[in-house]
């Protein structure tokens, strides 16, 4: 937000708990079929107003990478559709602004606004715009904004030359130790940085990847600490994944006549996880 808006601090409460809404997004803008134009990138996030308790403001951002020549011309159009989309729906509940991010090499030739007229109808829309090819890496890295560095690790992406993994090495290196000089081992916003600069940015040299490690491993003192970062995120997502088995046990045990047996089958929670739900679903409903 910072980055984007000089005046973020004056207008949100940065402090409070975001909400991503990337599910309701994908349905606001529905194509005929279910099918949606949303990708996963692509955020609304609802942020708590600073002034305003109890009131919030919704952030659509478009996530755009190289975009080919005959597309350019439609990508405000298509800023302008996304936005009117979730104006319909939170028009009454809801300020809202765009913002655009351009990760391509082509960034600088994508259109920054949109304009409609007919006959006496004029509708200008205009929205906040960031070229990260236009942001030099410096800058980026040198910033104390971490959104800035999650720009600078996505414009590593572009990296080319026969000397890209020499390269490479020394950009994640630079970013890594900016982000342990700002408590990375305890700091889990850093780690998710720090995973997503892993999976966006690979080494296709094991070499590469191996003096990577033990330059991180001779930073921090610790010993292989890229695979310990690894498997707390991997950690993290088997949690998720039975969590959402946990819920969807809780409703076919309140929705359906299934034997334990069956949800389990269905769910792949065993058996007396079931029976356990079940009897706590029992014992509330007395």
């Amino acid at each position: 937000m910072r980055f984007v808006f000089p005046d973020a601090d004056r207008v949100f409460n940065l402090q409070a708990p975001m909400d991503f809404m990337d599910k309701e997004l994908a349905q606001i803008c529905a194509q005929p079929g279910g099918h949606s134009l949303v990708r996963f990138v692509d955020k609304l996030v609802k942020v708590k107003l600073k002034k305003q308790p109890g009131k919030y403001a919704l952030i659509h951002m478009e996530i755009q990478g190289r975009t080919k020549v005959k597309d350019r011309p439609m990508f405000g159009e298509r800023m302008f559709r996304y936005f009117n989309l979730i104006f319909a729906k939170h028009q009454h509940r809801y300020p809202i602004a765009s913002i655009a991010i351009f990760t391509g090499e082509d960034g600088h030739l994508l259109i920054k606004s949109y304009a409609y007229s007919f006959m006496t109808t004029r509708l200008p829309f205009q929205y906040s715009t960031i070229n990260i090819n236009a942001l030099s890496d410096e800058e980026l890295s040198s910033s104390k904004n971490p959104f800035a560095w999650v720009l600078f690790i996505a414009k590593q992406a572009m990296l080319r030359g026969s000397d890209r993994e020499v390269q490479l090495l020394e950009k994640k290196w630079i970013m890594f130790q900016k982000l342990y000089d700002h408590g990375l081992l305890k700091d889990q916003k850093l780690q998710a940085i720090l995973n997503f600069m892993e999976h966006y940015l690979p080494f296709e040299d094991k070499k590469t990847n191996r003096i990577f490690k033990k330059w991180t491993d001779q930073l921090t003192h610790k010993t292989n600490i890229m695979d310990i970062f690894e498997q707390i995120e991997e950690m993290k997502k088997e949690e998720g994944k039975q969590e959402a088995r946990k819920k969807i046990v809780r409703k076919l045990l309140a929705g359906t006549k299934f034997s334990d047996e069956k949800i389990a089958s269905f769910t792949e929670v065993p058996v007396h996880q079931v029976a356990r739900f079940r009897k706590r679903l029992q014992a509330k409903a007395k």
